[in-house]
């Protein structure tokens, strides 16, 4: 179980960063996630992890040992990718024997490592199946077999479920964390899937033009996120201004624009600053309209709904001027239609404050 870690690692082509400063250790038996949009620096992250890229700048250790030179080859790993890069005509026993023949070994050896691969994918009735003859989940099992028969203790995913649709994904995500457990693997694991890593990770690595912006557990990046980009790019978040009117030894006070009060759990620098609070989707409850001078029960109106299966989302426009998101479990029919009056309701004990960026909110909520 090898633990990677890379030393002010960056990339440059010429007059782009891909990937900027990086420090990064993960530990024996860790199943990590690089998270982020595309062009983040994620992928070119774990391609010079790999040995695929040269880094500009920067080391990269591997069990201890500096690799940073060092060929795919003499690195131990297994690679998976997202478009399987299988060999179209050999069958699956021989797709999934490729490597550890590079590798030298005796046909004994090459046998029982395919034979124990297959077993862990659930692959051995598929062993004399040319690619053509499986299905796209039975490829994607195939590429982590060809990687687990390899004996690499270090496996590395890009965007390896991209391709499967979303409930095929959400089974065969499980069953590959499964499978690294259960082998005592190290993995890292590359996508711009939110829910995918917060699945399949132990702790997931978000990165932002070319830059790491928090490492942590996915309830800890959820709940705790220390910047507005996070909070946006995981799960669905609402960002409400106002101004910081009262702080105390349990929480804050927060005046939106309409003079409607927030309290929050979490302890603001000082009053009179202006600040953003972060708040989720569900945390906000809606009920028939109803003047309230209580904290956190904000007017507004209904001006959009859309029907989810197991929720309806709501989008509500505030007196005090912004427009929020509400997820509610469903009933049918739905309780409120649009331009109904409503009081949103917000639970403000996981609510995160922000200072107002100097540049203000939007470009903290891009995706780029």
């Amino acid at each position: 179980m090898p633990e990677v870690k890379l030393s002010t690692i960056s990339k440059h082509y010429d007059e782009v960063i891909a990937v900027d400063s990086v420090n990064l250790t993960v530990h024996n038996g860790e199943y990590v996630a690089l998270l982020g949009p595309s062009g983040c620096g994620k992928t070119t992250t774990l391609r010079i992890i790999a040995g695929l890229t040269l880094p500009t700048e920067g080391d990269v250790f591997i069990d201890g040992k500096h690799v940073t030179y060092a060929p795919p080859g003499n690195r131990d790993i297994g690679f998976v990718f997202q478009h399987f890069e299988i060999f179209p005509f050999w069958d699956v026993w021989d797709n999934v024997g490729y490597g550890p023949k590079l590798r030298g070994l005796d046909e004994i050896e090459i046998e029982k490592r395919v034979w124990e691969a297959l077993k862990t994918t659930k692959l051995t009735d598929k062993a004399d199946n040319l690619p053509d003859e499986l299905n796209t989940p039975e490829l994607q099992r195939v590429g982590v077999a060809r990687a687990l028969a390899t004996g690499a203790r270090l496996m590395l995913f890009d965007e390896a479920l991209g391709a499967l649709d979303p409930k095929v994904k959400a089974i065969f995500q499980h069953e590959l964390r499964k499978i690294v457990k259960k082998n005592k693997l190290t993995a890292i694991h590359v996508t711009h899937d939110q829910q995918e890593a917060m699945a399949i990770a132990d702790r997931i690595i978000v990165m932002r033009k070319g830059r790491i912006l928090q490492i942590g557990k996915p309830t800890e990046l959820y709940y705790k996120p220390n910047d507005i980009f996070i909070a946006n790019f995981l799960g669905e978040s609402n960002f409400i201004e106002g101004v910081v009117s009262k702080v105390t030894e349990t929480g804050s006070e927060i005046r939106l624009r309409d003079g409607s009060i927030l309290r929050t759990d979490e302890k603001a620098i000082k009053g009179g600053r202006r600040v953003i609070i972060s708040i989720r989707h569900e945390l906000l409850k809606l009920q028939p309209f109803e003047r309230f001078s209580a904290l956190n029960f904000i007017p507004g109106k209904v001006i959009g709904y859309r029907f989810l299966g197991d929720r309806h989302s709501y989008e509500v426009k505030l007196d005090a001027g912004e427009i929020v998101g509400v997820k509610e479990f469903a009933r049918a029919p739905p309780p409120f239609k649009l331009e109904d009056p409503v009081t949103v309701r917000m639970d403000t004990s996981l609510a995160v404050l922000f200072s107002y960026p100097s540049n203000g909110l939007a470009p903290h909520l891009s995706l780029e």
